[in-house]
């Protein structure tokens, strides 16, 4: 055809710069350009978004995103990201915050301009279950759970129950997003956490991925991704990230790649996580808050970040969205078991270069007063 010829005499060019093509190189270049051609048509996306060569088409495929309760999370993001790629968007939400995200969600305003994506369209979930991940199944939650004010009126949120309903409403499903952690004594060290508390910053946040993928795993078509929310914590020391939290980072890694190989077997399914950044996300404002109007926690770690991370800005909540559209896409078909930095490259410093150690060292002070040139 006339697309084979124009591959495969510009790729007969590039066999030997040096040398004429011979009827055994044109052999071989055709080939090769025909094969070219059949994989670009194989992998080319449809529709719409054809006209890009990079563009992310996941029209006809379902997500489910466990963990968003307002618009400035990640969950959020990773869930806007995905339903701009075409994708539908199923979410689940803790019920202790259900009523306020779902009457803001459905309001007039919705969530004002976080709720606009990229092509200028509203980000819109097809619909949200009350989800709390502390329970597999029905048979673990406590009569005092369900006289909560939270819970009244609502039944079916453990995680088997979600699952079940998802598969009768809206059949199987493609991807599966953990956005979800909680350690009730965060601001404790571990010399100070309660075994109480250490066990339900485990449960919530690294348990809960497992029981996630145990229940939606049989809904989940071959190709399909598993992505969660990890945090450099796991791996290097970080005051202030207390109650058990670290620990329950460094399970949620560790069990990811142990799932990447059981789930990659049972259901052709990749999973990863995003050590992300930190972010002034709702959940992450609770971890200490400031005294007399000083700076919280989390603003101080950003501060951080901005001034020791070797790229000085802003991390955003869709900075981890558009990671983890990537990771789910087909574009990440091959990637697996991963944890992936999404930090400005905080993770990779050994030593802080605002540290007032290193302060009367030359190196330093250049590296100081540039950052104080650019601010």
């Amino acid at each position: 055809t006339q697309e084979s010829t124009k591959v495969s005499s510009s790729l007969s060019l590039s066999l030997d710069p040096g040398q004429p093509a011979t009827s055994s190189s044109m052999s071989i270049a055709r080939s090769v350009g025909l094969a070219v051609i059949r994989t670009a048509k194989i992998h080319a996306p449809t529709g719409a978004r054809a006209a890009s060569t990079f563009s992310v088409d996941l029209t006809g495929k379902t997500a489910f995103v466990a963990g968003v309760a307002d618009s400035r999370g990640y969950g959020w993001a990773i869930a806007k990201n995905l339903a701009e790629a075409g994708c539908k968007v199923l979410v689940g939400t803790w019920p202790v915050v259900l009523g306020p995200f779902v009457k803001q969600l459905e309001s007039a305003e919705g969530f004002g301009v976080d709720q606009i994506m990229g092509n200028g369209q509203k980000f819109t979930i097809d619909k949200v279950y009350p989800l709390d991940l502390g329970f597999t199944n029905e048979s673990e939650v406590t009569p005092k759970v369900l006289q909560s004010k939270y819970y009244a009126g609502l039944s079916g949120f453990d995680i088997r129950s979600v699952a079940n309903k998802v598969k009768a409403e809206h059949g199987n499903i493609d991807f599966l997003v953990h956005s979800v952690a909680n350690g009730p004594e965060v601001s404790k060290p571990l010399l100070q956490v309660s075994r109480q508390g250490y066990l339900a910053a485990s449960s919530a946040s690294a348990y809960s991925l497992i029981g996630l993928v145990q229940e939606f795993g049989p809904l989940m078509n071959k190709g399909g991704g598993v992505i969660s929310i990890s945090y450099v914590a796991s791996t290097q020391v970080i005051p202030g990230y207390g109650g058990g939290m670290s620990s329950a980072k460094a399970q949620l890694e560790s069990d990811t790649r142990t799932l990447a190989f059981e789930v990659g077997r049972e259901y052709g399914v990749r999973v990863n996580t995003i050590s992300a950044g930190p972010l002034k996300s709702r959940a992450a404002s609770a971890i200490g808050k400031g005294v007399d109007g000083a700076k919280g926690y989390i603003d101080l770690s950003i501060d951080y970040m901005k001034a020791n991370a070797p790229l000085s800005q802003d991390l955003e909540a869709d900075d981890v969205g558009k990671t983890a559209l990537a990771l789910l896409s087909p574009m990440g078909r091959c990637i697996t078991g991963e944890t992936i930095f999404v930090d400005n490259g905080m993770h990779a410093m050994g030593v802080a270069v605002d540290s007032a150690s290193f302060a009367p060292y030359p190196l330093y002070q250049n590296i100081q007063k540039k950052q104080r040139e650019k601010a």
